[in-house]
């Protein structure tokens, strides 16, 4: 038996994928042109795909920032900031997060997958009840198993599910009840009541722990998330987020109300033994703060573009998993289906990603979109009209599948 025989039905489904076209979970772009256009081979391709909110990774400020950082301090921290120490701009780039989000303590991690691993597990304890919402992201799961607290999921985007839950558990002796949900749910684009959720969760005595990785910059007044958004950021406990969405960069954060929440980075071992971020990213993303501050027209026009495309495939009767936000979620029947759709659109020039089971919601199988404030009008048309071909030669695309998948055997 080889160590690789447990992936034999992974390999049979990427085996379909590749019979019916490219390999849409290992696309390489030839060059990135800009944050709306790329290039694959000769043909260029209108982004669609890239979690590029702002549209801040060809900003000159920014650009400028990263280059200045690795002319002032090279290309890399070599070790972590517990054994190498901290530069000062890790410092600064941790103050300017906490002062725009009014809490008292920020720490920065190397990656957003990293924050929301070092954080739970940093925070919950052996007699600690970690409440999740059923739709959470992979890195809350896995933050989750990190700990060594038990862990019930309540029904995804439910107060009512989390009321009833936590009404049943009663006291936690010697513990506590750190509950965790997502701002906007990176898969179908939903928001989550978060006013309602700080009420239950406090009316029970616990700590609610949000995670904006894919609100941060997009929502609220001046870009902190939906929390800020529904006007109860003070009353959040804990907010992460990540530098790689609204912040054009890689790295994360998760800043608290709590000014204990400093001794943590003692005992966050995901903090404690990787290596730092790069000078570059974190003086990059320290640029993007700032934009996300004073950003309220990209924010207007990424809600712009966003109901314009709502609008237009709904128009159409696709299958949308939700109101209008920076992500479009289009439900399709099944993982072939999904597979061929997204080979039509790239060959039509526009990518979006192919999100299939486990990695989403109800086992769905999705084409994702998520948009930037530096998509045009004519860029949302383009996607329009994309999708409109999809339905118009849906019939010959699917005996087009059929015939490559028969030739292949």
């Amino acid at each position: 038996m080889s160590l690789f025989d447990k992936y034999a039905p992974l390999q049979s489904r990427v085996d379909m994928m590749m019979k019916i076209g490219k390999d849409a979970l290992g696309v390489q772009f030839d060059d990135i042109l800009s944050a709306t256009k790329g290039r694959v081979g000769n043909r260029e391709i209108l982004l669609a795909g890239t979690n590029n909110y702002l549209g801040l990774t060809f900003d000159e400020d920014c650009m400028a920032a990263a280059k200045d950082a690795v002319t002032r301090h090279g290309t890399g921290t070599t070790g972590s900031r517990v054994a190498n120490g901290s530069y000062h701009e890790h410092i600064d780039l941790e103050n300017a997060l906490a002062e725009h989000l009014g809490m008292p303590s920020c720490v920065v991690f190397t990656t957003g997958y990293q924050t929301n691993l070092a954080a739970i597990a940093g925070l919950a304890g052996d007699k600690d009840i970690i409440f999740m919402d059923a739709d959470a992201h992979a890195c809350i799961i896995d933050g989750t198993r990190l700990t060594g607290a038990s862990t019930i999921r309540f029904r995804h985007n439910s107060p009512e599910d989390l009321d009833k839950r936590l009404r049943r558990q009663g006291e936690i002796e010697g513990g506590n009840a750190l509950v965790v949900i997502e701002g906007m749910y990176s898969m179908f684009g939903d928001i989550a009541p978060v006013d309602e959720f700080v009420d239950v969760t406090h009316r029970h005595g616990g700590y609610l722990y949000i995670d904006e990785a894919h609100s941060y910059g997009v929502f609220g007044p001046t870009g902190c998330g939906i929390a800020e958004e529904q006007g109860v950021l003070d009353k959040i406990d804990f907010i992460s987020g990540t530098f790689s969405k609204s912040l054009a960069s890689v790295g994360g954060f998760c800043a608290s109300k709590h000014p204990e929440f400093e001794i943590t980075r003692k005992v966050m071992r995901p903090y404690m033994f990787t290596a730092s971020a790069t000078p570059s990213n974190i003086c990059a993303a320290r640029a993007a703060v700032e934009k996300v501050k004073t950003g309220a027209h990209l924010r207007q026009n990424l809600k712009d573009r966003a109901a314009q495309l709502h609008a237009g495939l709904a128009a159409m009767d696709y299958d949308l998993c939700a109101e209008p936000s920076p992500v479009i979620a289009v439900r399709r029947p099944n993982e072939a289906v999904a597979a061929m759709e997204w080979n039509a659109l790239i060959e039509s020039g526009v990518y979006v990603n192919l999100a299939v089971p486990p990695g989403t919601p109800q086992s769905s199988s999705l084409l994702r979109i998520s948009l930037s404030a530096a998509h045009t009008e004519e860029d949302i048309n383009q996607i329009i009209k994309a999708f409109g071909d999809l339905k118009t030669n849906q019939a010959s695309m699917m005996q087009s599948m059929m015939t490559k998948m028969q030739a292949a055997e």
